[in-house]
């Protein structure tokens, strides 16, 4: 083990570590000498080398896997040679079996869930169709200083350049990889559910920033029995099975009335509001809330067969306070922050039977739970599906119903 550096920090240190626990984030926890060491790269169980990778001498600080001294059951060789120490961020966990990855997903969720909200519960990831390879259907890229396209190394502005990513969907980033860019552009790659590519190229000249369309525009994706017109490079599911998996999953438990009202919060471009409209129909109504204009806008144009759907442009805190009806049934899909209180607070006030509450973090999930808790809102039902494999993301879907 090397000496300390100055000041008392370990960074640059190699040490030898007992693997503990999953954390969320896509590392596990270890301990040593009093202090907590975050270690990615390594699987719950191993006895690793581990390189101090960032120490801010707060009790805890970060380190990467280099060397496996004994190995868990569950590892395997990464299918991306720049998923590795040092390297590319984009993937968690290409050294562990794909189920092993789903348990790890659990572990967090259910730990999320205990020590956030003081909820104890059995948690299954479930796969979606197609697989752990080929899946990435939206990413974002960036050049490098010789305009070389790739993604950044883990917490770190450094550039990787890529010849190709075994995550994405097949041949979507060849155009990407194989041009050079305005050094420090980043590029927006879109796979559609018709197999096009969409390619937008978002540089800064002069502290201005500027976007060119180099390819495609408008993406066709099928979800929910509909096709769907949008914006290629606004909000749709990244994995080309989870809007259907969410859109039928969100529908089962909605259960709304035909002739009741009901709301879809964050409702991006109207996937969850063409479900309830279906189950409430034209005797009812959905009021769809959605902060970007571009999503409103494809929301309208799609969903403009469904006069029962209704939307409002703006942030979903500002909206519900000047909305003056108590809905059957709510469905919420906020940004990775989690919904927060005043959005939660504003639900409750509507006394819904059933909130259907779709979360891409476990610990946002966890906070509103425990927020919705406060106000008599109990976890019904919880389910999670596998929508990033390889990564440490997640995506969940909770029932919530009055006590």
């Amino acid at each position: 083990m090397s000496a300390t550096t100055s000041q008392g920090s370990w960074l640059g240190r190699t040490l030898e570590l007992e693997v503990g626990a999953v954390a969320h984030g896509g590392h596990c926890v270890s301990r040593t000498d009093g202090r907590v060491v975050f270690v990615r790269h390594a699987l719950p169980g191993e006895l690793v080398l581990a390189e101090v990778t960032e120490d801010r001498q707060r009790g805890f600080c970060r380190a990467d896997a280099v060397r496996v001294l004994r190995a868990s059951p569950h590892r395997v060789e990464p299918v991306c040679p720049l998923a590795a120490p040092g390297l590319c961020g984009g993937c968690d966990w290409q050294h562990a079996k794909p189920q092993a990855q789903r348990e790890l997903k659990a572990q967090v969720i259910a730990e999320q869930l205990r020590r956030l909200a003081g909820l104890e519960r059995n948690v299954e990831v479930e796969a979606l169709p197609g697989g752990p390879l080929g899946w990435r259907s939206r990413v974002r890229l960036v050049a490098d200083d010789e305009g070389r396209a790739g993604l950044r190394a883990h917490r770190s502005h450094r550039v990787i350049p890529l010849a190709g990513c075994p995550i994405s969907v097949p041949e979507a980033m060849e155009e990407a990889l194989s041009a050079r860019w305005r050094p420090g552009s980043e590029l927006e790659v879109t796979s559609d559910g018709a197999g096009r590519t969409h390619l937008r190229e978002l540089t800064t000249v002069r502290g201005k920033g500027k976007s060119r369309q180099v390819k495609g525009g408008v993406a066709v994706q099928h979800a929910a029995g509909r096709d769907w017109r949008i914006a290629a490079h606004g909000f749709w599911q990244v994995h080309p099975a989870a809007a259907e998996a969410l859109a039928t999953a969100v529908g089962e438990w909605a259960r709304s009335s035909r002739g009741a009202r009901v709301w879809d919060l964050y409702a991006g471009a109207g996937l969850f509001a063409s479900v309830l409209a279906d189950q409430v129909g034209t005797a009812g109504g959905v009021l769809a809330v959605e902060s970007s204009s571009q999503a409103v806008r494809d929301g309208r144009a799609n969903l403009a067969d469904l006069p029962q759907v209704r939307w409002q442009a703006g942030r979903v805190e500002q909206v519900l306070r000047q909305v003056d009806e108590r809905p059957e049934v709510v469905v919420l899909d906020p940004p990775r922050k989690g919904a927060g209180n005043a959005v939660v607070t504003s639900i409750v006030e509507g006394n819904p039977e059933r909130v259907v509450y779709v979360a891409c973090d476990p610990a946002a999930l966890a906070r509103d739970l425990a927020t919705f808790a406060g106000h008599g809102y109990h976890l019904a039902e919880l389910r999670a599906f596998d929508a990033f494999p390889m990564t440490h993301h997640v995506e969940c879907l909770a029932l919530l119903q009055p006590l």
